[in-house]
């Protein structure tokens, strides 16, 4: 237990690393923060990106279904000092009523929501006047856009995989030695996991606007994480329908209404 709450910090430096970095300065290409800005995150984990915001005294909102990495958070940010600005709910995003907020973050969480036509319609409510959406996440058909590098065996480094047929996925990871639960959570992924071409339709079935856009070879997560260089998209292949999916290995977006 104490190595796995040890793992669940050094994600929360990872993230919060990854938000300073690199999420905010491409936010504020297009939506310069400003004092008492409200931001909320949708499936926030630890809190990892919520930290840059608060450190900068903005009022943040962190909203998870897992109690587990809610409490964590709490844990984490016990010392912060704009603590009394930072509010941590453990809930679907589904039971809490809707309030304005300037800045909502949805970072590698789109791809694990179930209906995300009707999520995308939904979340318009907790959209303040002028106020905008921040999303990564990682294009389903990319090497590891199944999330199999969390499974405890070498399939944890088997690219593609997840591409396979749902019973032979499931064969192959039970073959490995991987959990049940392991398991349930990685053919989820496999019913929830989005194109890019799918994303950018239900925004515009939705009406949503695409202030800023960039499809990354190499996600600036990975800088943090494995010392890469961030690397785009190169304009010829991003031009691709689909293909483009196969090497995107993450999406930034800056959306508004």
């Amino acid at each position: 237990m104490q190595e796995r709450h040890r793992n669940r910090l050094l994600y929360f430096h990872e993230q919060a690393e990854t938000t300073e970095k690199y999420v905010i300065p491409y936010i504020e290409q297009v939506f310069p923060l400003r004092e008492g800005l409200r931001v909320l995150e949708i499936g926030c984990g630890e809190g990892g990106n919520l930290k840059p915001f608060l450190d900068r005294g903005f009022h943040c909102t962190g909203i998870d279904l897992n109690k587990a990495q809610i409490e964590n958070a709490k844990v984490f940010m016990a010392d912060h000092p704009h603590l009394d600005k930072l509010t941590l709910i453990a809930e679907d995003i589904y039971n809490i009523e809707p309030a304005p907020f300037d800045l909502i973050i949805l970072r590698d969480v789109i791809e694990h929501i179930h209906n995300q036509e009707r999520f995308m319609g939904f979340l318009k409510r907790f959209i303040a006047p002028g106020g905008v959406v921040f999303f990564g996440f990682p294009a389903w058909m990319m090497p590891f856009g199944g999330h199999q590098q969390v499974c405890t065996s070498k399939l944890s480094k088997t690219p593609f995989i997840h591409l396979l047929p749902a019973k032979l996925y499931a064969g192959l990871m039970r073959k490995a030695g991987e959990s049940e639960g392991t398991i349930e959570a990685l053919l989820e992924i496999k019913e929830t996991g989005i194109t890019i071409e799918r994303f950018e339709r239900i925004l515009r079935h939705e009406n949503y606007r695409i202030l800023v856009k960039t499809l990354w070879f190499i996600q600036p997560n990975y800088e943090v994480k494995f010392h890469l260089h961030k690397m785009r998209v190169w304009p010829v292949l991003r031009a691709l329908p689909w293909i483009r999916n196969f090497y995107t290995t993450a999406g930034y977006y800056v959306v508004g209404i």
